[in-house]
Parts: structure tokens; C-alpha cells; sequence
């Protein structure tokens, strides 16, 4: 284990010892890559290709049509498409931020903060773990409704802000922070705010930008506050109108290759947020305690 610098996730150094773990690992990560090169492959091929039997995994005669028809079908619609992406940019950035604001602050208080209630609200919060969307969608409807946040844009936003599993995150990093160091500030003469903003936040940068990817990837690719709170059109997301744009044209056959396309445009932005982050994400859940 020395030779892996103990329990470090990333080694620095490359040692002989660390080949069966390499090869295994990029076998593995050759079939996990497989869906991703298959997403970007359909989204390339002409009509002829999609359509082939048996279908053939990587496209021999790469196209942009797919793209360019998805650009004149978007520029026929009556509200512009930009709209729809100005929503999504604004949406996911404020729940962004506001979700790493308040399950950080919310784990803070969870590990080091002592009042009553404490572990019955971490349980709860725990159980709300195995909680599916579906099964919490009329209560929250309920709320949104009797809130007046029916075609308002914080019918987006509120809904979505609570995320269990980043308050668990959140708690179980801060839980690595010494207790001494949290009391040794104490006597300093540091204040709540003070120590959360700048000794315990920096300390758990690695579990922020998970808590930021998660809270990006769920309302980037969120369509359910659009199509259940919003009557407007232009107040609904732009992954709302990818996925009505892509079921509109799927049944025709020149769809398939829109479809493919405004798939592709969806799913680019997670792949690069979780590539710059990715290296954080994995000490985040090796010190969370997660399989």
C-alpha cells in the first residue's frame, strides 16, 4: 500500500505494481467510454447509415446535415431558440450556486453545529435518499401551486433546490475536517460565517464541485418544471424544447438524424463539466464513505 501512497485515490508516481490496475481499469473504462462514442457516431451519420442492417456501431460517411437540419428546423419555430437557452443558462447557474450554498451550509451545521433535532434531521434527510421523483411529484405540485409559482421562473428553481445526496455529501466531507481545528478557530475568536467561509469551505473544494455537477447535470437536463409548472412558452427550458423539437421529427425518418443531433447538443456540456471536475468527484466519494 506504500507504494500507493496509502489511501491516496490519484498516485503521482508510476510504479510496476500499479500495471494490473491500469490494464484492468482501462479495459474497463473502454466499455464504459463505448456509449459516448456511440452518441457521438449517431449523431454523424447520413440517413442511409442510421438506418442500416445489422447497424453498424461507428459511422463510415460523417455528415453535419443532422446539425444543419436541426438548425433550419429550430429557425421555423415561432419563438426563437436562444430564448429557451437564455432560460436553461439562467436556471441551471442560479440553482447552481444556490444548491452549493445551501447543502454545504446545511452539512456544516449537520457535522460540527450541536442542537436538538440534529440526528433526526440527518435521518430524514437520509431517508429522502431513496425518495424517486415520481413519488414526491403531486405533493411538490401542491406547493408550487398554492406558492403562486406557476409560470414564474422560480417555479424552476424552487422545486429542484433541495438535493438529499448533496447535504449527504456535504456532511460526510465535512466530517474530515479536525474538530480541533473547528475549535481552535473558535477560541480565536472566529464567528460561524467566518469559519465556514474561510477555513471549512476551502477544505472541501473537491466536495463543492461535486455537489456543482450534480446540481448542473439534474437541471440542465430537468423538462419536468416545464412541462408540469410552466404554461407559457417562453418561460420553458431548452432541454424542454430539444426533447419536444426531437419527438416531433422522430417519427418521420429524416427526424432520426435530428433527433440524434439535438441529443448530442444535450448531453456535451455534462461531458465537459465532468471531465474538468471528474478528478474531484472521485476524492469526493472516496471520502464520503460511497461504493
Amino acid at each position: 500500500m506504500a507504494k500507493f501512497q496509502g489511501t491516496k485515490i490519484n498516485p503521482t508516481k508510476f510504479d510496476k505494481s500499479q500495471l494490473g490496475f491500469i490494464i484492468f481499469l482501462s479495459f474497463l473504462g473502454f466499455f464504459m467510454i463505448l456509449p459516448i462514442i456511440f452518441m457521438f457516431s449517431q449523431a454523424f451519420k447520413p440517413i442511409d447509415e442510421l438506418f442500416l442492417y445489422p447497424p453498424r456501431f461507428l459511422v463510415k460517411k460523417p455528415t453535419i446535415k443532422n446539425f444543419v437540419d436541426l438548425f433550419i428546423q429550430t429557425n421555423i419555430m415561432q419563438i426563437p431558440m436562444t430564448r429557451y437557452l437564455f432560460n436553461s443558462i439562467l436556471i441551471t447557474l442560479t440553482n447552481v450556486f444556490l444548491t452549493s450554498i445551501i447543502s454545504t451550509m446545511a452539512g456544516f451545521a449537520l457535522s460540527k453545529k450541536e442542537f436538538r433535532l440534529k440526528k433526526i434531521i440527518f435521518e430524514a434527510n437520509t431517508i429522502a435518499l431513496m425518495f424517486v421523483p415520481a413519488a414526491v411529484a403531486i405533493p411538490r405540485y401542491l406547493i408550487v401551486e398554492k406558492m403562486g409559482l406557476i409560470d414564474n421562473m422560480l417555479g424552476h428553481i424552487l422545486p429542484i433546490l433541495a438535493y438529499p445526496v448533496c447535504v449527504f455529501l456535504a456532511k460526510q466531507f465535512i466530517d474530515q475536517v479536525p474538530n480541533a481545528l473547528i475549535e481552535a478557530a473558535y477560541i480565536d475568536g472566529a464567528g460561524d460565517f467566518y469559519l465556514f467561509t474561510r477555513l471549512v469551505l476551502p477544505m472541501i473544494k473537491p466536495a463543492v464541485a461535486t455537489i456543482s455537477i450534480l446540481a448542473f447535470q439534474t437541471t440542465w437536463n430537468n423538462t419536468e418544471t416545464s412541462v408540469i409548472y410552466m404554461n407559457k412558452e417562453t418561460l420553458k427550458t431548452f432541454a424542454f424544447y430539444m426533447s419536444t423539437l426531437a419527438s416531433t421529427v422522430n417519427n418521420n425518418v429524416a427526424g432520426q438524424g435530428i433527433a440524434a443531433a439535438a441529443a448530442l447538443i444535450m448531453f456535451i456540456p455534462n461531458l465537459v463539466i465532468f471531465l474538468v471536475q471528474q478528478s474531484k468527484v472521485i476524492a469526493t466519494m472516496a471520502h464520503s464513505g460511497l461504493k
